[in-house]
């Protein structure tokens, strides 16, 4: 007895569960995540960050509490309107968010706003200055997407060659589907969309087609092992088979990104919050989108 080993599994490897059944409802569910972030969008729009919208971002610390109000009070009696101000890592640090004029000069502008803060606010701490202009911003966003969009046309032709274009194509509608059901979620929650949001598009990329290859290679090595069973019977039993494996790594990322989370801080905020709805949404396109969509293509005649 003392030499026998017990694995731990959370999910038992014999599962039963018939996820393709059920696809049409995880279709409507994609189908309504995906409508709802493209009305968000047209309505609200995203919370662009200084990265991409450009302008000045200042994290001040005080003494003591901060009061918003009184910082905005200040700013306005200064002239300097529609700055964007909130609370970050407790009561007594404020991030600003300002825009500058295109003639007016950034550092005089935060040599501007340094003054009036530290005539209301004696001993002021200046953790952070960034000012980023209005088109290295637009260059930046637009990088930003062309890296997403090569990030998928790489993966689409390295499952072409890894398994079939069959898996190219489910994997791809797969990887849409994630995208645009985490910009809903940055639209939702107003978090900042920057470019460490784009480095968690493109992680979420990665960890979801991750997924996705673990599933396809169960279905390709299924069907040649079966060849009497039907596809969604083959596909079921492969969603099955990997269901351990699947939960226990989104399970592990899930605790280390919630950690990322909670004890980052702000600059990790948005970062960490997108990659726990990625983790959650992409574990579930892998098995609702990604493995149903073969049954509308002739895979099994391909792999066979």
């Amino acid at each position: 007895m003392s030499g026998m080993k017990f694995p731990i599994t959370l999910i038992s490897q014999q599962t039963k569960f018939d996820f393709i059944s059920k696809r049409w409802l995880g279709f409507a569910f994609s189908l309504a995540l995906i409508v709802g972030t493209f009305i968000l969008l047209a309505v609200r729009g995203l919370n662009y960050g200084i990265d991409f919208s450009g302008g000045i971002l200042m994290e001040v610390k005080t003494a003591g509490t901060s009061d918003i109000a009184q910082f905005r009070s200040a700013l306005d009696k200064a002239g300097i309107k529609g700055a964007s101000l909130q609370n970050i890592g407790g009561s007594a640090s404020i991030l600003i968010r300002f825009q500058a004029r295109p003639e007016e000069n950034q550092q005089e502008k935060i040599n501007e706003v340094k003054n009036v803060l530290n005539a209301s606010f004696p001993g002021l701490e200046y953790r952070k200055v960034d000012f980023v202009g209005p088109q290295v911003g637009g260059e930046l966003a637009r990088r930003g997407f062309y890296a997403v969009a090569a990030a998928m046309l790489a993966i689409m032709v390295y499952l072409w060659f890894r398994f079939d274009w069959q898996f190219g194509l489910g994997g791809v509608v797969a990887l849409f589907h994630d995208v645009i059901a985490t910009i809903g979620f940055y639209a939702v929650t107003r978090l900042e969309f920057d470019l460490t949001t784009i480095a968690a598009l493109l992680t979420i990329i990665g960890y979801s087609i991750n997924d996705s290859v673990v599933i396809y290679d169960r279905i390709r090595e299924n069907i040649r092992k079966y060849k009497k069973k039907s596809l969604p019977e083959l596909i079921n039993l492969s969603v099955n088979e990997t269901l351990s494996r699947t939960v226990l790594t989104a399970g592990t990322v899930f605790v280390a990104c919630l950690a990322l989370g909670l004890f980052g801080g702000e600059v990790l905020k948005s970062f960490s919050f997108g990659m726990l709805f990625g983790i959650i949404v992409g574990t579930y396109s892998s098995v609702y989108i990604s493995a149903p969509v073969l049954l509308y293509t002739n895979v099994r005649k391909e792999s066979e």
